[in-house]
């Protein structure tokens, strides 16, 4: 019965995440789909303008201007009509094609942006830039949740105690500070003033460089040390708060007045108890991370999603706009999606609504 519910749960789930998706999708759609369509238009003409005038066969073979220009505009209005932008971009043909063809991870061709290999196409500028954002935010979180597990579930034990006090306090003060103003700092203390690290975060040799890989992880760790002392006093701090209340709890007394140890009752029982909003707090966490990647990417040049994310808003290039959006809104909803199983999973009342009917 347990597992049944939980597959119930899961696929209502899943249908929410699906809607949730598509909204977002016709959203995106909707506020570039104008700009989107001048743009296609704008390059389709320039497109066989160049094509035109380089073939001095053709351009002389018009006996006039007026001509000339006919033949071109007639041209761009049938590669226009072949395209599909003769229709207005909200009709609900264009609409779903265009909602079809995202599904199916078919993104276009970028206008100025392309990957380190000379492409242009979207899905491969993002699946070459996706993999670096992956492995330096997973990896930040990963270490930021197991310190700040350890530390929480430490200062719950000790409430009061200098340990509490400075993970209090270092939690505080760490997220009084936003990320782009530490980051300039962490760039000036430890590449300018004491010249250990680079500046720039992305490689100076190129991406098929056998050396590659160790050049990527030697850039990354500015911002790998930057990102975890942000976050890991913040999450030290939930989870004493988390901790705290359940180490009052009595089935905590009773294992304590029985004798067993006290290490053992923090670490195993009671985090365990404590278990569905950390589990929810890592996967938030780790989707909201890669949201802010922009503003991360951006400081420390890593070559990532937000920084693609940021080089296409100031170029306009429209169509790695949607891609991104759209890869990363399907990081965020598949992150939700696994903290809400994981939380269904650890509390059954959390389900039980779907199975009240049953």
């Amino acid at each position: 019965m347990r597992l049944l519910g939980l597959k119930r749960y899961a696929a209502t789930r899943m249908v929410t995440m699906f809607g949730v998706l598509m909204i977002t999708l016709l959203i995106t759609i909707a506020l570039v789909g104008s700009n989107m369509d001048t743009i296609l238009k704008q390059g389709i003409g320039f497109q066989v303008r160049t094509e035109i005038t380089e073939n001095p066969a053709i351009a002389e073979s018009f006996s006039s201007v007026n001509e000339f220009e006919s033949f071109i505009q007639s041209q761009i209005d049938q590669r226009i009509k072949i395209l599909g932008l003769d229709e207005p971009w909200y009709s609900p043909q264009r609409i779903g094609l265009t909602m079809y063809k995202i599904l199916l991870l078919d993104f276009g061709r970028a206008t100025f942006l392309t990957s380190d290999a000379g492409s242009s196409d979207v899905k491969d500028i993002i699946l070459e830039k996706l993999p670096r954002t992956i492995l330096l935010f997973t990896t930040a979180t990963i270490i930021i949740s197991i310190m700040g597990i350890f530390l929480g579930a430490l200062s719950s034990s000790k409430v009061g105690s200098l340990t509490d006090r400075v993970t209090s306090s270092f939690a505080i003060i760490s997220s009084s500070f936003p990320v782009w103003w530490v980051g300039m700092l962490m760039i000036f203390l430890f590449a300018f003033t004491w010249q250990i690290f680079p500046a720039r975060a992305t490689p100076d040799i190129p991406s098929s460089d056998p050396g590659y890989i160790g050049a990527l992880l030697y850039h990354m760790t500015l911002p790998l040390i930057t990102i975890v002392m942000i976050g890991f006093g913040s999450w030290a701090y939930l989870v004493r708060n988390f901790m705290v209340g359940i180490m009052q709890e009595d089935f905590i007394m009773a294992k304590k007045t029985i004798g067993i140890k006290k290490n053992k009752i923090i670490y195993t029982h009671a985090l365990k108890n404590a278990a569905p909003p950390i589990v929810t707090i890592l996967a938030l966490s780790l989707s909201g991370s890669l949201g802010g990647a922009i503003i991360t990417e951006a400081v420390f040049d890593w070559p990532g999603m937000g920084r693609l994310y940021f080089e296409a808003i100031t170029v306009m290039d429209l169509p790695v706009i949607i891609g991104s959006t759209y890869i990363l809104t399907v990081f965020f909803l598949v992150s939700i999606f696994i903290a809400d199983l994981l939380y269904g999973y650890f509390d059954p009342r959390i389900r039980s609504g779907t199975n009240s009917g049953s």
